[in-house]
């Protein structure tokens, strides 16, 4: 993800079209390489080179997660709770419908993304662990895209493997998707929990857990290419035992000539 800030739009949108088309030399990078090795599959070279990359990425940042969770003393949570803070006083704003001009209305946000000093171990933990399922349930369909060209590339492209890891990561997009969403809104409460007093007005009173359709809708994805691949096998064992057949019959012509 590419995140710049600046005063006005166009520097900020600058920042970015830099970082595209640094992303953009090294796609022309993968390509320039394949033509120069006459490669016939340079979409599936770079796609997998790019998948296998980012894959590396997330194991990386996996890591770097857990020892966090050891050697810091302090959680980064980031996750719905049901305190809500109101606007600055200094924010200018109007009770709805009060305003003759254009004007902010006033409101409160969510407390979502905050870090907790002094964090226990297991605050700690928890924390990690939200994080790692949300960063397993973004590279999933990474990873299987990856095993997709790689067995492509290797002329198996319909294979009992692939349907194997979309069958996979149709399961792993359902269960860490929901354990992302699950676990993060747990984190965030009980973060606050661990740093406020229960008489605080800021105590969380419960905790506010939410699911999205986004694993839903990444399972049944995953889940349908599966049903595809699957057909495309059947009708490739279809050809090949047809060829076979042909075969035979050729060899048995030419025996009875």
């Amino acid at each position: 993800m590419f995140t710049f800030t600046s005063e006005s739009v166009w520097p900020a949108l600058a920042n970015i079209a830099v970082a595209l088309a640094v992303f953009a030399v090294v796609i022309l990078l993968v390509v320039w390489i394949g033509r120069r090795r006459g490669s016939t599959t340079i979409a599936l070279d770079a796609t997998l080179v790019l998948t296998s990359v980012w894959a590396l990425g997330s194991v990386v940042g996996a890591v770097v997660y857990v020892v966090k969770a050891f050697t810091v003393d302090w959680a980064e949570l980031d996750g719905a709770t049901t305190v809500y803070l109101d606007w600055p006083d200094g924010i200018p704003c109007s009770v709805y419908g009060d305003a003759a001009t254009t004007m902010l209305t006033c409101g409160s946000e969510s407390l979502t993304s905050f870090v907790v000093g002094h964090a226990s171990l297991g605050l700690r933990l928890l924390a990690a662990t939200s994080h790692v399922t949300g960063l397993v349930f973004q590279t999933t369909p990474v990873v299987v895209l990856a095993v997709i060209c790689f067995n492509t590339l290797r002329g198996r492209a319909f294979t009992r493997t692939l349907t194997r890891a979309l069958v996979g990561g149709a399961i792993a997009m359902l269960v860490f998707g929901i354990a992302s969403d699950l676990l993060s809104g747990i984190a965030a409460t009980a973060g606050l929990r661990e740093a406020l007093p229960t008489d605080s007005e800021w105590y969380p009173w419960g905790y506010q857990v939410t699911v999205t359709p986004l694993p839903f809708y990444g399972a049944l994805l995953l889940a349908a290419l599966a049903g595809v691949f699957r057909q495309g096998m059947k009708v490739q064992q279809e050809r090949d035992a047809l060829r076979r057949e042909n075969e035979t019959l050729a060899d048995d012509t030419r025996g009875l000539v």
